[in-house]
């Protein structure tokens, strides 16, 4: 999962990031920006989506389909 920090000050918002480092990031900000304020907003979440590849999957069928013609037209 990946995270993406908002500032509760203002409309700051941190790339996604893994692990702590999104976090870091935003108490960094509240630092340089809202001093004296503890960090505060919302987190929003996103999964990862591994192993998918829906392009993958879409030549795989078009491939299949392709096979199964050619196998029907031969004689």
């Amino acid at each position: 999962m990946v995270n993406r920090y908002w500032c509760g000050e203002c409309s700051f918002k941190t790339s996604w990031r893994g692990g702590a480092e999104g976090l870091h990031r935003q108490i960094e900000h509240y630092a340089e920006k809202h001093p004296g304020t503890p960090p505060g907003g919302q987190i929003e979440t996103r999964r990862r989506r591994a192993g998918r590849c829906p392009g993958c999957l879409l030549l795989a069928a078009i491939a299949l389909v392709l096979l199964i013609a050619v196998a029907a037209c031969r004689p």
